[in-house]
């Protein structure tokens, strides 16, 4: 459990991008995971593909039941801060440039349709492989190639309106 703890709450938190959210959604993964460990074959795919395809089916059913709330709450409401948590050797000023930039990051990551923003997620945040996204997600890899360049490109444009420039 503990070693798959952090990667299934970034997971989970890069979805809903709220940290409480985050918390319960991997609490109920854990549950889920315990109940149906039964069903897991080795043959399909690692552990943690396994625990990342359990963690995806999860958020969609909550993305489902909340649907209706999040169409009545605002971005702003709905977006919280990231945490910041500072290195011993970063400066103030890069330590609230890095706060401000993952804000927007998350932000942006809330806009962009969930079919991409979970592809992006799996691969540029939680760093999966392209075979491992198409166990997970069940599409073929062009499909995933494909959500990864469109996320990218979504996610892109909409950083740049808010007037983040990549360096």
């Amino acid at each position: 459990m503990r070693r798959h703890t952090r990667r299934t709450y970034n997971l989970c938190y890069r979805f809903t991008g709220n940290g409480h959210e985050a918390e319960d959604l991997t609490q109920e993964v854990f549950l889920r995971v315990y109940r149906t460990l039964a069903s897991y074959r080795s043959a399909h795919g690692g552990f943690a593909t396994w625990m990342t395809s359990v963690t995806r089916n999860l958020l969609i059913d909550h993305y489902r039941r909340t649907k209706r709330d999040r169409i009545t709450d605002s971005l702003e409401d709905a977006m919280p801060k990231l945490e910041n948590k500072e290195s011993a050797g970063r400066r103030p000023d890069q330590a609230a440039l890095a706060g401000e930039l993952g804000e927007q990051v998350q932000r942006a990551l809330g806009k962009i349709s969930p079919d991409l923003r979970e592809a992006v997620i799996l691969r540029d945040l939680q760093g999966l492989e392209y075979r491992e996204i198409q166990d997970v997600l069940g599409v073929p890899e062009g499909t995933v190639k494909s959500r990864i360049n469109r996320g990218r490109i979504e996610l892109a444009r909409l950083l740049e309106q808010m007037g983040v420039r990549p360096e």
